[in-house]
């Protein structure tokens, strides 16, 4: 400011001193909070966090044992009783989710549930090939079960990184990590080795650990609801991350699960070889950027709405096979339109 005064000190007219009351007043006002940059505001969302949880009722999350995964429920919008598919196979859902496909069209069944090196990648098409498609959109992916590699088809559009079970250190806290450490690296000059050179329009992050712990030591254990505890504070780190990078007014979030866990709520643990009956209803959560605040969603949810939702609120079209139908209900605004040309236009006579 003083800099400003020594420059046009023999220049000052009304006008100036104008430009510099209102200046001032806004400065104020923005120091005391009544005023915000019009950045804060955001109207469409530019990156979109897509967090699958395995194990995790949406009982558990109303009740209070995930206050951040409340919170995000409590600003945005939720369904309590969104569908996966049946039965809710992780490998299964998981590719209902990417392609927005039944099982019997995308072909990924049972068997795919044990891995299998020699088999190839899933050849229907995802949401990340169709976001490339339609708006040279990019995609990281982080999995935290090696099973789903094979529905991630390596790309020059789509950074994964995975690890599971051959990985027991691998847990939700070193996995934000890794996200902290991939969005540091792909917004500075270079990109460190990454197929992405910025801060990838979708981040899919994969939480089967609670899962994985009811199943092993019971789904009443105080290690299942260690576990519950450590998504929940991932997700909260991740949030963090895209704050300390500067772009959470642009961020919207999606919360959702393959699976929720047993049907029977009393269920211990499971013997090696014991199958058990799993609940295909899970929560479904969208907050942040353009997405209205403390509403329920009052249309069916299934897992296969996510892709076209994805797609909707980055501004992306195509004309696709999906059974997927984007929940246009969600948004304070249409997002605006934005595509390369490339994908298929609409002929109207």
């Amino acid at each position: 400011m003083s800099t400003y005064w020594l420059k046009y000190q023999r220049q000052v007219t009304d006008s100036i001193y104008r430009g510099v009351f209102v200046g001032v007043s806004l400065m104020c006002l923005i120091s005391l909070g009544l005023a915000h940059p019009s950045k804060a505001s955001a109207a469409q969302a530019e990156h979109i966090v897509l967090v699958v949880l395995e194990g995790i009722k949406s009982s558990t999350i109303q009740s209070g044992a995930t206050p951040h995964l409340a919170k995000l429920a409590q600003d945005g919008v939720v369904s309590w009783a969104a569908q996966s598919i049946t039965p809710p196979l992780t490998v299964s859902a998981m590719a209902s989710l990417f392609t927005g496909l039944p099982v019997e069209k995308h072909r990924i069944d049972a068997d795919w549930e044990n891995y299998d090196f020699a088999r190839s990648f899933m050849r229907s098409p995802t949401v990340f090939d169709y976001m490339d498609l339609a708006g040279g959109a990019d995609t990281g992916v982080f999995l935290m079960d090696e099973r789903l590699y094979q529905l991630v088809r390596p790309e020059i559009y789509v950074d994964s990184q995975v690890c599971g079970y051959t990985k027991p250190q691998c847990t939700p806290e070193t996995v934000s990590v890794y996200i902290k450490d991939f969005l540091k690296k792909v917004t500075s000059e270079g990109g460190y080795g990454f197929r992405l050179f910025g801060v990838p329009n979708l981040l899919v992050v994969h939480f089967p650990t609670a899962a994985r712990i009811g199943q092993k030591y019971g789904w009443d254990s105080p290690k299942y609801s260690q576990a519950v505890t450590s998504v929940d504070n991932a997700v909260d780190q991740i949030k963090k991350n895209y704050q300390d990078i500067g772009v959470l007014d642009r961020t919207m979030f999606i919360v959702t699960g393959l699976h929720s866990g047993p049907v029977n709520p009393l269920a211990k643990k499971v013997k090696k070889g014991e199958t058990v009956e799993l609940d295909a209803t899970v929560p479904w959560i969208a907050s942040g950027t353009n997405i209205k605040s403390q509403q329920a969603i009052s249309q069916p949810v299934t897992l296969l709405d996510t892709g076209a939702t994805i797609m909707y609120a980055l501004g992306l079209e195509t004309h696709t096979e999906w059974e997927s139908q984007a929940m246009k209900e969600i948004f304070q605004t249409t997002p605006t339109r934005r595509t390369t040309e490339n994908e298929l236009e609409k002929i109207y006579q």
